[in-house]
């Protein structure tokens, strides 16, 4: 497995720098360049039409499937359309609602918490940075980076489990820690590339390299995978 790149342009194995060759450079190109031309559409696959609904969304999404999260808020939009309204939520009426998702009472919890604490701290409003999103109940730097990167339009990489499962299996990383995971990335994708690049890694994951029967026959990225797991053509 490759290492790892820093700001310096050196590899990283184990947390320790080692040069970045051009080889792994252009590695990198590739396997961007060709998700790129297998997955044209990066949208995040959780329904919304505001930031504030992005935000309860993807708090919704914590060990559930973005496809369950989409037949439940519908409902929850239409009852709750502002921060004040989740602040003065009924929490078993809120929990009701949320409860198909999994966790549902500290999910509930949460989202009230995010209500009370955008009403108190940023006049209603979801706010644009890392430091103030991850200040809300219930908010970690993968569900803030989805803000970030859909919402506000900064460069952002989510790590979830598909994109932990496909950076290792590409050598892109040799960490299991999210937030180690993100650091790696930015080391090594051009941070013009950081939101759309890991939407892809992402997605990847979730259609092709699958946890327990990857397509690697049919994967796009084989050619520059060397995962010692990597299924062959039958």
């Amino acid at each position: 497995m490759r290492g790892l790149a820093s700001p310096t342009g050196r590899l990283r194995t184990s947390r320790r720098p080692i040069e970045l060759p051009v080889a792994a450079k252009k590695r990198v190109g590739r396997i961007l360049a060709a998700l790129d031309q297998s997955i044209p559409d990066v949208r995040v696959e959780l329904d919304s039409s505001n930031p504030l609904e992005l935000l309860v969304a993807t708090i919704l999404s914590a060990q559930c499937t973005d496809e369950r999260v989409n037949q439940v808020t519908p409902n929850v939009f239409s009852r709750y359309r502002t921060a004040k309204d989740f602040a003065n939520a009924d929490p078993a009426e809120l929990e009701a609602l949320i409860r198909p998702t999994g966790f549902y009472k500290n999910k509930a919890r949460h989202l009230i918490g995010c209500g009370q604490a955008l009403i108190q701290r940023f006049h209603g409003m979801v706010p644009g940075t890392m430091e103030a999103l991850t200040s809300l109940p219930g908010v970690g730097r993968k569900t803030a980076n989805v803000i970030l990167g859909s919402s506000v339009g900064e460069p952002a990489i989510v790590v979830d489990t598909h994109v932990k499962r496909v950076a290792n299996r590409l050598g892109l990383t040799r960490s299991q820690d999210p937030t180690n995971i993100e650091e790696d990335l930015q080391r090594l994708l051009p941070k013009a590339q950081w939101t759309v690049g890991a939407q892809r890694l992402l997605l990847h994951g979730r259609y092709v390299c699958l946890a327990r029967t990857p397509n690697c026959p049919h994967c796009v990225l084989a050619s520059d995978c060397e995962w010692e797991g990597k299924r062959k053509p039958t």
